[in-house]
């Protein structure tokens, strides 16, 4: 079945963008509803986004949903890393900042969070995306593709990086909440300092810290900590890749691969999918037979999601 919430849970922090500190509320919401987020105003009534391809605004150096009248919530991607990568299906996400709070840099809080919340099933079966054929999106050296997989959702994903602590790096799993939960939630952000200046001439990185951001010189990392993972790099592109490819609107069953890929490439499949009705079909979560003791079908019983919960 469908999954929301099983209550509401509330988190605060700043932008690693903006360095503006936003509250973000997650709320349970019905069958059907998807992902939106409402974002209010002091001087204004609040505006609304869905998570769709058609609410994206701007996929530069992070993922931005607005409406018709412009941009509304900026570096959406972690928290619906954290949605989609736990199975849920509806919620209603409530900001009253301009960015997502970036928190530790990963999804990990998120994750926490839901987590401690509980997720629940609502009336209406799971359906899906399932992709029927390769849809590929190349920039230059970089690619990106989405294959078809009758197993669910795999990721493959590669990066390639002119540091030596990154070099190229791999990372390839078929999706469930536990593998997220383990291998894919706690992967931090990451950037390098000779780039800070610049890009906070141009308004970006202006919340970032070590506390949120993992941040190599030439000679390693500068958090005191060190890494999650010796391939934390390509484990939170990989995150990254989770979060943007919830804008196809439902789970994937596709095989998705990547090479030195970003939240443009990643939109850029998404948008190339669902641009041909012939690339997918849309189907329910499939139903598994209910077997008496000497294994004959006696019927049908629940329906079996791709990414069942896990509570």
């Amino acid at each position: 079945m469908q999954t929301t919430l099983a209550r509401e849970i509330a988190l605060k922090g700043v932008g690693v963008h903006a360095g503006v500190e936003a509250t973000i509320t997650l709320k349970p919401a019905s069958a059907n509803t998807g992902v939106v987020f409402i974002r209010s105003f002091a001087d204004q009534a609040p505006r609304k986004a869905t998570v769709s391809r058609r609410s994206v605004q701007a996929t530069d150096l992070a993922t931005v949903l607005g409406d018709r009248s412009g941009a509304l919530v900026s570096t959406v991607e972690h928290v619906l890393a954290a949605l989609s990568g736990l199975g849920v299906d509806n919620a209603t996400v409530e900001i009253d900042g301009p960015e997502v709070p970036i928190l530790d840099g990963s999804a990990g809080d998120f994750v926490a969070a839901i987590d401690a919340a509980g997720v629940t099933e609502v009336r209406g079966r799971r359906k899906f995306l399932k992709v029927l054929k390769p849809v590929r999106v190349e920039n230059g050296a970089s690619f990106g593709e989405l294959l078809p997989y009758e197993a669910g959702f795999r990721l493959e994903v590669e990066i390639e990086f002119g540091h030596d602590l990154i070099g190229r790096q791999r990372f390839a799993a078929t999706m469930s909440p536990a593998v997220f939960r383990r291998e894919l939630a706690s992967a931090r952000t990451f950037g390098f300092l000779k780039d800070v200046e610049r890009l906070r001439s141009a308004g970006y990185a202006r919340g970032a810290a070590l506390e949120n951001t993992v941040c190599l010189d030439e000679s390693g990392v500068l958090n005191p900590d060190g890494l999650r993972f010796s391939d934390e790099f390509v484990r939170h592109k990989a995150l990254d890749a989770v979060g943007d490819l919830a804008l196809a609107g439902m789970p994937l069953m596709a095989r998705y691969r990547s090479f030195r890929g970003g939240h443009k490439l990643n939109f850029q499949v998404v948008d190339a999918l669902l641009a041909d009705r012939s690339n997918y079909a849309i189907v329910e979560a499939p139903v598994r037979p209910v077997r008496d003791t000497v294994g004959a079908e006696i019927g049908v019983s629940s329906p079996v999601p791709v990414f069942a919960p896990e509570i």
